[in-house]
């Protein structure tokens, strides 16, 4: 079983993260351990992204995101998943978003290659995908002041 803490992203790393996949609403994007769904709602109030999914495997985080999916009104929109993020399916992902680590990041690789099309962007917080080249590198400080890389990524150019 693979484990990965659970610790939220700040919001302003989140927005520079959408920002730096220059998310838009043309594109469908997929959190891959959703937590309490922050990334996604902020990606369809605040981007006006067509579809977000998050993936969450911890009953309660994917209870506290679908109901803040539901506060926020954003069904029509936004969908969070109970499940496996390796066991769902991504492929009409156009943009993915991960803060896991980076052994998890190195097994997800063949999905991400199996499964996105060229041109699909995955964006990591403070994580590496190990043997990828990524497009860009950003360091983004946060509300506190620390510090937050963030690693863009697309498939296609990722070798």
């Amino acid at each position: 079983m693979i484990y990965v803490p659970y610790v939220p992203t700040p919001y302003s790393v989140v927005r520079a993260m959408l920002k730096l996949a220059n998310a838009s609403t043309e594109d469908v994007v997929y959190d891959l351990g959703c937590g309490d769904g922050r990334i996604v709602l902020v990606a369809a109030k605040e981007f006006s992204v067509k579809k977000a999914v998050g993936i969450e495997k911890d009953p309660e985080r994917y209870k506290l995101a679908l109901t803040r999916v539901r506060e926020e009104g954003l069904e029509d929109r936004v969908e969070i998943k109970l499940g496996d993020f390796f066991e769902e399916s991504i492929s009409d992902a156009t943009i993915v978003t991960l803060f896991l680590l980076t052994s998890v990041n190195e097994m997800l690789k063949p999905k991400f290659e199996r499964e996105l099309k060229p041109g699909t962007r995955i964006v990591s917080h403070e994580f590496r995908i190990p043997g990828w080249k990524p497009e860009k590198v950003v360091d983004v400080r946060d509300e506190n002041g620390l510090s937050h890389v963030i690693y863009l990524y697309v498939i296609g150019r990722h070798l």
